[in-house]
């Protein structure tokens, strides 16, 4: 458990510096790319925002073996607190003060992952197989893909593409699981097939989530990306996870309380000024490289 816990929480540290250094460029480009492949064919032509992609790549292979030694229950909500490195990064870095609504965030992640570790169920190497997963993943693809069958002004600038990109990290994270427990079992082929399906996901969430920086400020963006990739797949890791509540403190309350402990503490990290300040940050920059080509 201990040793997956650090594994995610390595991993946390790529993913969160890589959303910061993405929404850079992003908020640079013109919004009428939002939601459209032609997004990312500008963004991948930025040094800065190619670093940011390759963090994120580096965090994934952590991600999934992390879930080969600790529960999907356990890892997932660890992921958030990558969100502490980017409160200490913009208060080093940018001088930005840590308020007391900071602090409380800190400690309702920290306390809230304690206590999920505490309550989270033994590590499970299987998962559910059939209909049930089945109609799992396609509901997660369908609300992912939903913004991209009505694409216009109002949806590309409303809410869509941030609940879009939650989901679709949501189901990226769920699915790494199924990479894993298929890997460690000598089922390479299904792992590598589901790692296609790991890899179809991360696209939708980067490219919806880009758009949504592109069009909404940090503050509204992150809690809700972080809390949705957080909150759904430890939903369903008891439902076709695999993985037993039955036996755990409360019967599964106390995974549930310390998982709204984190969630709250997300919430109030990433709508900080600090944050929001570090991932919003130099735009007018970003324009002024831009123009000088």
């Amino acid at each position: 458990m201990l040793l997956g816990l650090l594994l995610a929480l390595v991993a946390s540290a790529f993913f969160n510096v890589a959303v910061a250094v993405q929404a850079l460029d992003a908020r640079a480009l013109p919004r009428e790319l939002s939601l459209k492949l032609g997004l990312l064919r500008e963004l991948a032509r930025r040094r800065r925002w190619r670093i940011g992609i390759g963090l994120a790549v580096v965090g994934w292979p952590l991600h999934a073996a992390a879930l080969n030694h600790a529960p999907l229950t356990a890892v997932q909500p660890a992921l958030a607190a990558g969100l502490l490195i980017l409160l200490f990064i913009a208060a080093r870095t940018l001088g930005e003060r840590v308020r007391r609504r900071d602090v409380l965030g800190v400690l309702l992640i920290v306390g809230g992952e304690a206590g999920v570790a505490w309550a989270a169920p033994n590590r499970s190497g299987t998962h559910t197989h059939g209909a049930g997963l089945a109609v799992a993943l396609v509901a997660l693809g369908a609300f992912a893909l939903l913004p991209y069958l009505f694409r216009d002004r109002a949806v590309t600038r409303g809410f869509a593409p941030v609940i879009s990109a939650g989901v679709a990290f949501a189901l990226s994270g769920f699915v790494t699981k199924l990479v894993s427990d298929d890997f460690s079992s000598g089922a390479y082929l299904s792992a590598w097939l589901w790692a296609n399906l790991v890899g179809a996901a991360a696209v939708i969430g980067v490219l919806s989530e880009n758009s949504a920086f592109q069009s909404r400020p940090a503050s509204q963006v992150a809690p809700l990306v972080f809390s949705a990739q957080t909150v759904l797949p430890v939903l369903l890791a008891p439902l076709i996870g695999g993985e037993d509540w039955g036996n755990t403190p409360l019967g599964g309350a106390a995974v549930l309380i310390a998982l709204a402990a984190v969630v709250a503490g997300v919430v109030l990290i990433a709508r900080s000024s600090a944050v929001e300040a570090l991932i919003a940050r130099h735009p007018t920059e970003l324009a002024v490289e831009t123009e000088r080509g």
